[in-house]
């Protein structure tokens, strides 16, 4: 009975060399989001060690469930819906989001705008944590928002860290809807603004998204050096310009390295 029902992985395992059934999803969803790109069965199971018959049938039970969904290629697979938000609501939880807002709180008091934290949710970026600027005058995006990823400061910024071949999917897929006289919708335009924000290390949203608004947003990356989420604040053009924007580029980078550490802990 143990033959089937355990598996023999490397000595250093901490299960003593065999990995228990009720911990191969889990260990399966652990190498996805370790993995961080689409992965096959066959290439997540080098790492695991599961017979052939039993990984396919653990990710087709993933999928069934929500926790994965397959790509496009038909092969691979990526986090699904029931993931994403399981993620969301960690990333969400009373005592990293006490740790977070202290930071927001410090910063927003710092640049005098609104802050938010927000991560990619397949299509969209979500914003995870916000604090509002105390000026009357405020733009009103809450915390479960979806907003664009052409067109955002939050979005650009993880445009920047896909592979070419994913970003190039992504362009030859998505709909680059003007939402203001300002939004970049020539996908070869596009392409040049997500390399420059990818080499200077900030991106920024010159009245794209919204007429009247702009932002700047950061990296905040995990142990890996892999973007989790993004650092960013907005304000109305009556207030502050773009080029006074950046001088708080220096505040915000300390911020996003501070959450980097909470989130590596």
């Amino acid at each position: 009975m143990d033959a089937v029902n355990t598996v023999d992985i490397p000595d250093d395992d901490p299960h003593g060399g065999h990995i228990p059934p009720n911990l191969r999803m889990l260990l399966i969803l652990e190498e996805i989001a370790r993995v961080g790109e689409p992965v096959t069965p066959t290439d997540l199971n080098a790492g695991i060690g599961l017979p052939k018959p039993t990984i396919h049938r653990l990710f087709a039970t993933l999928e069934a469930e929500g926790f994965l969904q397959r790509e496009v290629d038909g092969r691979s697979y990526s986090p699904g819906r029931r993931l994403r938000k399981m993620s969301t609501n960690v990333l969400s939880s009373l005592r990293v989001r006490t740790a977070h807002l202290t930071v927001l709180n410090a910063l927003a008091d710092e640049i005098g705008e609104t802050c938010n934290i927000a991560m990619p949710d397949r299509d969209a970026m979500i914003y995870l944590d916000r604090v509002e600027t105390k000026w009357p005058l405020r733009i009103q995006l809450p915390i479960g928002s979806h907003v664009p990823f052409y067109c955002t400061a939050s979005g650009k910024m993880y445009l920047s860290t896909l592979k070419d071949a994913h970003l190039e999917r992504y362009l030859g897929a998505a709909r680059l809807d003007a939402r203001t006289p300002s939004t970049i919708t020539n996908r070869t335009q596009l392409r040049e603004e997500i390399n420059r924000t990818h080499e200077r290390g900030y991106s920024e949203d010159a009245e794209e998204f919204m007429v009247g608004m702009i932002a700047v947003a950061v990296p905040i990356r995990d142990d890996q050096e892999r973007l989790v989420s993004t650092l960013s604040f907005h304000a109305p053009t009556i207030r502050l310009s773009l080029e006074a924007a950046h001088t708080h580029l220096p505040k915000l980078r300390r911020a996003a390295d501070e959450l980097s550490r909470l989130v590596s802990v």
